[in-house]
């Protein structure tokens, strides 16, 4: 069975141009990684749950606010690894501060083999980003979502 993930693609005017939310993931293998290593917040989609208000609800684990308004399809994107993402976009509130967000933690053992289990945020940080340094930040296979963002059809 093919992994679905669910996630938004958050984007805001500033002086004419378009920037996008990016998330960079936490923990120890993505610490010291940059380009082609953030993603827009998303995350898996439970058995039976509706895809939308699992992308809602996983922008709102990794980011600690809320996300609502008028949400616009961009489709599903096959990443490298054989997982679906399926994602919407969204114009950002105004007064989202990236440097505020509180994202959910996730445990693992820590070193590997050592038997201690650790804690690590989700999310370490978030930025906005234009549209050409989205494209070098962006995971390989999220880079297409650029393409689609500004599709006309919006879901209520």
């Amino acid at each position: 069975m093919v992994v679905r993930s669910a996630g938004l693609l958050i984007y805001r005017h500033v002086s004419g141009d378009i920037e996008v939310l990016l998330v960079h993931p936490g923990g120890p293998f993505w610490a010291g990684k940059d380009e082609a290593a953030w993603s827009i917040p998303k995350g898996l989609v439970e058995p039976g749950e509706d895809e939308l208000a699992a992308a809602i609800r996983e922008t709102a684990e990794e980011l600690g606010v809320a996300v609502d308004g008028r949400f616009t399809p961009l489709g599903e994107y096959r990443q490298p690894g054989g997982k679906i993402v399926i994602a919407w976009s969204i114009e950002a509130d105004p007064v989202l501060d990236v440097n505020a967000i509180q994202s959910s933690e996730f445990q693992m053992e820590w070193p590997p083999r050592s038997g201690r289990v650790k804690s690590f945020p989700e999310v370490d940080r978030a930025g906005w980003f234009s549209l050409p340094d989205a494209a070098v930040k962006l995971l390989k296979g999220q880079r297409p979502m650029l393409t689609g963002l500004l599709r006309p059809e919006v879901v209520d």
